[in-house]
């Protein structure tokens, strides 16, 4: 009876060792900040961005380490916001089909909402109940280089548009606004010294030209930014094209 007993301790032993090892509890904890730990490729939007032709490996892997882009366990792509101190602000996931357009049966999620809490500025602590408050994508780049802190900016709607352009057009610093009424005069404010475009997207009712127009000319009248909306899909957009809501990138690209 002592035999089989010990014999079942040992297999049992044996058996919560190999969970806690698969688990990770036994591995070392990573001391990093969890952005760092969620850097990578291996989303979904990534690879669709790559096998739909919009870039080449090299290009996604330039992009993705310039924008720090992220990946979450469930396969989306984390937009993370950083402003120009460096300090993470949220972070936004998003998920995309193979088409490499968005997946819309599972909602963005901000990270902070996921963890219940958010981020201090230092980027280290987390606490919850304080409200947190967002940035351009991309924001981060206008500190990167003496390139980057001369270059005119361009701001489109979304972060896949700011992603993929970066690598065809360099000469601009590619931002994302988020969404139609995520862009505000107080986001434009660290632009204020840089020469400022403005891609909306095109619809057929002006709707999104008309609004972006509204917080140029407030960012303007605030802070003396040098700023203009680009009429460009607006003049060579087709009805077709508007009634889909084309952004810059479904226009160069035919998509």
């Amino acid at each position: 009876m002592e035999d089989v007993r010990s014999k079942m301790e040992e297999l049992l032993s044996h058996t919560f060792k190999a969970l806690r090892h698969e688990l990770g509890h036994d591995r070392p904890r990573d001391s990093r900040p969890m952005w760092q730990q969620r850097l990578g490729t291996a989303s979904a939007f990534c690879r669709a961005v790559v096998s739909n032709g919009y870039l080449t490996e090299a290009q996604m892997q330039h992009a993705a380490q310039r924008y720090r882009l992220g990946v979450s366990r469930d396969g989306g792509v984390i937009f993370w916001q950083i402003d120009t101190t460096g300090s993470i602000l949220d972070g936004k996931i998003m998920y995309y089909r193979p088409d490499c357009h968005r997946d819309h049966k599972r909602h963005p999620q901000w990270v902070s909402n996921r963890l219940k809490c958010y981020y201090l500025k230092d980027d280290k602590e987390l606490i919850a109940g304080i409200p947190s408050y967002h940035c351009l994508f991309g924001t981060h780049l206008l500190m990167e280089d003496v390139r980057c802190k001369m270059a005119d900016v361009a701001v489109v709607e979304a972060e896949k548009t700011a992603v993929i352009l970066s690598e065809h057009y360099p000469a601009y610093l590619w931002l994302a606004a988020g969404g139609l009424f995520e862009l505000t005069a107080d986001k434009l404010f660290p632009l204020r010294h840089h020469r400022i475009v403005l891609f909306p997207d095109t619809d057929p009712n002006l709707t999104a030209y008309t609004r972006w127009y509204e917080v140029a000319r407030e960012a303007r009248r605030l802070y003396g930014c040098n700023i203009t909306v680009s009429p460009l899909l607006e003049l060579r957009a087709t009805l077709e094209q508007k009634q889909r809501k084309i952004d810059l990138v479904d226009y160069l690209f035919k998509k």
